[in-house]
């Protein structure tokens, strides 16, 4: 499957800017309501972007809802799941406790309906669990086409540190079998988890990475970026290419473009006239 060269992605609409704490409230404001992000969303795909990468936010439930009921208007169009959501559940383990929010994201009694999640409980099978928690989060966005699942950089990094490779194995072997998509992994750390894949088969995988012209959130250092992004076959997409904003665009893509081998670029805005700026040069560089 090839992807496409522009990702739209969804930090703008959850008030997340790396820089700018008044950016990030102005944001919280503008996008309070469903309707805005929809606007925007409508705004991406008018200028001929179909792609959007997004976290499995309460919200995104929303935008899926109004997807499904709009078929021919959204003829074509793709998501790409990144789970987990780590605030969503961070707030509901406060909220709720552990076992409550197992409830909340699991429906049903994980020690009778759901078997195989009172068993994975007891046992502390983490795989059984994960396979679980997909399942949850991937509920939202039945029928709706999701060739890529990505599981974020907070659950990656971590299992990455904690050397527990088989987890993304098995991850790896779970997408491809229940949804008959593409694996891909969220990073702070390139290289070495390249390394940990490849060092359990997992050969040509898509990982998305921070790839920025100054070294922005790029783990090891920009030079063995350079040299993975040179030498090792894999299927890359750049991430803050920005760097949060201390780039501008045209120099940050044309840093980009130095590299044929990454597939495309995830970037968020929430004008028409920068989605149509920051796509062009994309298009034009990569």
């Amino acid at each position: 499957m090839k992807m496409d060269k522009v990702l739209f992605g969804d930090n703008q609409f959850f008030a997340v800017n790396h820089l700018s704490d008044e950016k990030s409230r102005e944001q919280a404001i503008r996008f309070k309501d469903d309707a805005a992000i929809i606007r925007v969303l409508d705004q991406a795909r008018e200028i001929g972007i179909s792609t959007f990468m997004c976290t499995t936010h309460d919200r995104i439930a929303n935008v899926c809802d109004y997807v499904r009921a709009n078929p021919e208007k959204y003829r074509g169009f793709k998501i790409y799941p990144c789970m987990p959501y780590a605030h969503k559940y961070a707030n509901a383990v406060t909220d709720l406790g552990i076992i409550g929010t197992i409830k909340q994201y699991i429906p049903g009694n994980i020690f009778s309906t759901f078997t195989k999640g009172g068993v994975a409980f007891i046992r502390k099978d983490f795989i059984g669990f994960m396979e679980l928690f997909i399942d949850a989060e991937m509920k939202m966005f039945k029928g709706i086409n999701t060739p890529v699942i990505f599981i974020q950089n907070v659950l990656v990094d971590l299992i990455l540190g904690l050397k527990m490779f088989d987890v993304f194995k098995e991850y790896d072997s779970y997408i491809r079998k229940k949804y008959n998509a593409e694996p891909g992994y969220i990073t702070m750390n390139l290289p070495a988890l390249l390394d940990s894949l490849n060092s359990i088969g997992i050969e040509n995988p898509i990982i998305c990475s921070s790839i920025n012209k100054i070294g922005f959130r790029m783990s090891g250092g920009i030079n063995i970026y350079e040299k993975y992004l040179t030498e090792k076959t894999f299927r890359p997409i750049a991430l803050q290419v920005l760097a949060a904003g201390a780039l501008r665009p045209k120099e940050a893509i044309e840093y980009i473009g130095k590299f044929p081998k990454i597939e495309s670029v995830l970037f968020g805005a929430s004008s028409k006239s920068h989605i149509q700026e920051t796509k062009e040069l994309i298009e034009q560089y990569l």
